[in-house]
């Protein structure tokens, strides 16, 4: 049989979750962010649950024709835009909106011979100091792109770098607006965090939602701002559920370590579970004793060093598990019980983000 180790990914969570973005930006459309091949998800094993989107946002030219291979008709986003000229040709064929963000890309579409123009999203750099025009230099761009032959409509496009922090989206919205007051054109600037925390129907909260929001972790059911506001806390659902079985039992005494180095000493007897995930599925190495888990439902710790193929876990909370006993490393058990990614995340001092983009291609994977 094979090693009792699966992720599964849930597509009714996936939808809920979308839905969750579209009540929180009631009057914006929405992009389902499906980059990093749907944040470790699978473009298609998420796709069904994300047709309900407006349009899908990404990276990769690979991943866009994977898109529009799924029968998707409607737009499709390069976040980071075109690399080089020839990714032009790719645009028009599949009909591809996507990002301008610095000079280059400009002088790429101005020499490319197109008869159908092409729709841009005119990134500024309004304080995330990644991507983008500075304020001063925004309304040249897009008087240049509002030249172009090639160009068809310019969306006004910007990226919160604290919408999950304490510092909001204040500062850099009156940036934004101050440089495009005026200018036409849609506008998109919320992610996850800006969308759930700021984005509403009325008063600063539309300016926020604008015209397009980018919900991007919030549908693969992490909170974008954990630990202030947990996954629940914003209504969402786990997206992925990774999941094993126990595949040996130790009783230990007093005195007794556990794992490489030794790391754990057993201070009274103790019943633990030896779980066929490491470090080579996915799970984070890092991870300390403590790192929360369910085992049969049920919430315990792991004990000990992470290793290539197996951890262990605390057997106390569940003196019923024996030998095939289910656990779950983050999502959803059977009987129902939620470990939210972002909580294993926290407890190895990274993000839900990171976990899931990060499973190993050596774990089955099925959509439920």
């Amino acid at each position: 049989m094979p090693r009792p180790i699966a992720a599964t990914i849930h597509t009714d969570a996936l939808a809920h979750n979308l839905r969750r973005a579209r009540r929180a930006a009631p009057h914006a459309r929405v992009w389902a962010v499906v980059k990093a091949d749907a944040y470790g998800h699978g473009i298609e094993r998420a796709y069904a649950g994300l047709a309900g989107a407006d349009g899908f946002a990404l990276l990769d030219l690979a991943e866009a024709q994977r898109v529009r291979a799924l029968g998707w008709r409607g737009p499709i986003l390069l976040l980071e835009g075109c690399f080089e000229p020839r990714d032009l040709e790719l645009c028009s064929r599949l009909d591809l909106w996507h990002v301008v963000h610095h000079d280059a890309q400009i002088d790429m579409l101005a020499a490319h011979k197109t008869h159908a123009p092409q729709r841009v999203f005119l990134k500024m750099n309004s304080g995330m100091n990644r991507l983008g025009f500075r304020p001063q230099h925004y309304r040249a761009a897009w008087q240049r792109l509002s030249g172009l032959t090639q160009v068809d409509e310019i969306t006004l496009m910007t990226h919160f770098a604290d919408a999950d922090g304490a510092a909001g989206v204040a500062a850099q919205l009156e940036v934004f607006e101050a440089a495009t007051r005026d200018l036409p054109g849609e506008r998109s600037l919320s992610n996850s965090a800006a969308t759930l925390r700021f984005a509403g129907a009325d008063g600063a909260g539309a300016e926020v939602a604008a015209d397009w929001v980018r919900p991007g972790i919030m549908v693969y059911g992490s909170s974008p701002d954990h630990p202030a506001h947990d996954a629940p806390a914003w209504d969402l659902q786990p997206a992925m559920t990774l999941a094993a079985r126990l595949i040996a039992i130790q009783q230990l005494q007093p005195g007794e370590r556990v794992g490489y180095g030794g790391h754990f000493t057993v201070e009274a007897p103790l019943r633990i579970g030896v779980v066929a995930c490491g470090y080579a599925d996915g799970y984070p190495r890092v991870a300390p004793t403590g790192t929360p888990v369910l085992v049969d439902g049920v919430r315990t710790r792991t004990v000990g060093r992470v290793s290539m193929d197996m951890l262990t876990v605390d057997l106390t909370p569940v003196p019923q598990a024996g030998l095939g006993a289910e656990v779950t490393l983050w999502g959803r058990a059977a009987n129902g019980a939620v470990l939210p990614v972002d909580e294993v995340a926290r407890s190895a001092g990274t993000l839900g983000y990171e976990l899931l983009c990060a499973l190993a291609p050596r774990v089955p994977v099925g959509v439920a």
